[in-house]
């Protein structure tokens, strides 16, 4: 397997680990759980997000597919941009549970778009 092949799918392995932890959370800040508060509940996605998006930065480089060049690498940086704002307001910053969860909803959209994007490479999605 390939350096580039591998950074792929270590890539790939923490998008899904991501999402997957931000599904637990949101479910968790809906049943207003203690669990929120643990201390690797708040360090273990900052570790792995770390994970995503230096394995990001790898294939960017390796591939020499450069931000600003590529129309849908530009797409999931803007879309990443909202994502991270919409889960900070789902998970900590929204003021009732009701704008938590409509942020949480849409992060998931997003993440999605993000996605649906990576593998058509379209931004449109058409």
């Amino acid at each position: 397997m390939s350096l580039y092949e591998t950074i792929k799918i270590t890539h790939i392995t923490t998008a899904y680990i991501s999402i997957i932890g931000f599904l637990i959370r949101g479910i968790w800040m809906m049943q207003s759980s203690s669990r929120l508060q643990q201390r690797w509940v708040k360090v273990a996605p900052h570790i792995n997000d770390t994970i995503l998006l230096l394995s990001a930065i790898v294939l960017v480089v390796i591939s020499s597919q450069y931000p600003g060049a590529i129309d849908w690498i530009n797409a999931k940086i803007v879309a990443l941009i909202f994502y991270i704002i919409l889960g900070t307001i789902a998970l900590k910053r929204g003021k009732t549970k009701t704008i938590r969860i409509v942020a949480w909803c849409s992060a998931i959209l997003v993440f999605a778009y993000i996605l649906a994007v990576a593998v058509s490479k379209n931004v449109l999605l058409i």
